[in-house]
């Protein structure tokens, strides 16, 4: 081959991708308005008009691709394929919420993200690996907490290069997690379509076909100059990514300043105060470094709780003087949690924080602080009440004192001597 393949950095990344998101979302829509049939289980579409069978097919569920119906084909097609399908229309709206929500609660966990689309991100192992084992352990646990938390599966694919991250993400589906190390290239990708590689497009696949291309790994063998010379630039980012070529990283961006939070779904249910008290103060510490880490006070804090039997309560309030401290978050969610537990076996527990603002911001005093304040005023107003009872006793003296002197002479009245 014409390039040396760059050498493993170590970096790893995660591919986050929800399957078959807006079927997935509008099968949890139709489920939330009292559908009891699940759009996921049976042959069904997101798509175009039901009663004139007008548009393209937006999204289809696993059952509806035994049918051959593919994305972007026309309903009245689709309809040909499997006559019982069942169609949805999109509801652009939900989806955006229900991304919203997935990447909020992605961030909770590691806010080293990269939003690629409505239903995929990257995001870099590197800040969360002391807490795992591995990182097929983390992307495991990713993968529950998004179904634990909304009910919708997700893949995550793992590699130490950002592009083979994402193909691995589109292995084998639903709920699964794969790696792509450059290592497993040659076992796991080589023997793939041509047509299965990323940015390789109809036109690409069908000319390097023509060509005699017609696995990953006959593309990877071939000499880059000449794959270049056939489809220029293009064809070398391909044949770069044939090889695992890849020096991109995960582009963080910032947050945006809605809310900072985090929430932990139990290994075993919490039935105590005491075990309920350690996990919000192990999200109290979370949620106040990355509220620090980006320089930002929170006006609100909120307790989510989550029961065994998957209901969910939380409640919120508002604090005068915006803060990032854990000991006041912590305090705040604990007496947040007295105010909704009902002694359930809890599943689920999460701190929120909103009503940001920068640590610059001029703020408020706090509730303590102006308790302390209003303390002190009412002690100087008693101490100026009696001042001033003080002085008019006083001035009540003086005025007896010089009636006295006007009446009997300044000699009527002496002070008296100290006594030793």
């Amino acid at each position: 081959m014409g390039d040396t393949m760059i050498v493993n950095d170590n970096a790893i990344i995660f591919h986050i991708d929800v399957n078959s998101a807006y079927l997935s979302w509008s099968a949890l829509r139709e489920l939330q308005n009292g559908s009891t049939q699940d759009l996921r289980t049976i042959p069904s579409i997101v798509g175009g008009d039901q009663e004139t069978r007008h548009g393209i097919v937006v999204a289809k569920s696993i059952p509806a691709k035994v049918f051959g119906i593919q994305t972007a084909e026309t309903v009245a097609s689709a309809f040909q394929k499997c006559p019982t399908l069942v169609m949805v229309p999109p509801d652009h709206a939900y989806y955006r919420d229900m991304s919203q929500k997935l990447m909020r609660h992605l961030r909770s966990i590691c806010d080293e993200i990269e939003q690629v689309s409505i239903d995929e991100c990257y995001m870099s192992f590197e800040p969360i690996r002391g807490r795992f084992p591995s990182p097929e352990a983390a992307a495991t646990y990713i993968k529950d907490s998004v179904y634990d938390t909304f009910g919708f599966t997700v893949n995550v694919g793992i590699s130490d290069r950002k592009v083979l991250a994402k193909m691995a993400s589109d292995f084998k589906k639903p709920n699964l997690v794969h790696t792509l190390y450059v290592s497993e290239i040659q076992k796991k990708l080589w023997p793939l379509p041509i047509a299965s590689l990323h940015m390789c497009g109809k036109s690409s696949a069908k000319l390097l076909q023509k060509m005699g291309i017609r696995k990953i790994g006959d593309l990877a063998r071939t000499d880059k100059a000449v794959v270049e010379s056939w489809l220029k630039s293009h064809g070398g980012m391909l044949w770069n990514y044939a090889n695992g070529i890849d020096d991109g990283q995960v582009v963080k961006e910032k947050p945006k300043a809605k809310g900072v939070g985090n929430s932990t779904t139990l290994a075993n249910n919490a039935e105590t105060e005491e075990e309920a008290y350690t996990v919000l103060k192990e999200l109290a510490v979370s949620v106040s470094q990355r509220l620090k880490k980006h320089h930002f006070l929170a006006a609100q804090i909120s307790t989510e709780i989550k029961y065994a039997s998957f209901r969910s309560v939380s409640h919120q309030t508002t604090i005068l003087t915006p803060t990032a401290e854990e000991t006041e978050i912590y305090q705040c969610a604990c007496q947040l949690f007295n105010e909704l537990w009902d002694g359930e076996p809890i599943r689920l527990l999460g701190i929120r924080t909103t009503k940001l603002q920068d640590e610059e911001e001029p703020t408020q005093i706090s509730l303590f602080d102006l308790g302390k304040y209003q303390e002190q005023e009412k002690q100087e107003e008693l101490r100026r009440e009696k001042e001033e009872q003080k002085q008019k006793k006083l001035a009540s003296l003086d005025d007896a004192i010089a009636k006295i002197k006007k009446r009997y002479g300044d000699n009527a009245i002496h002070k008296g001597a100290e006594t030793k």
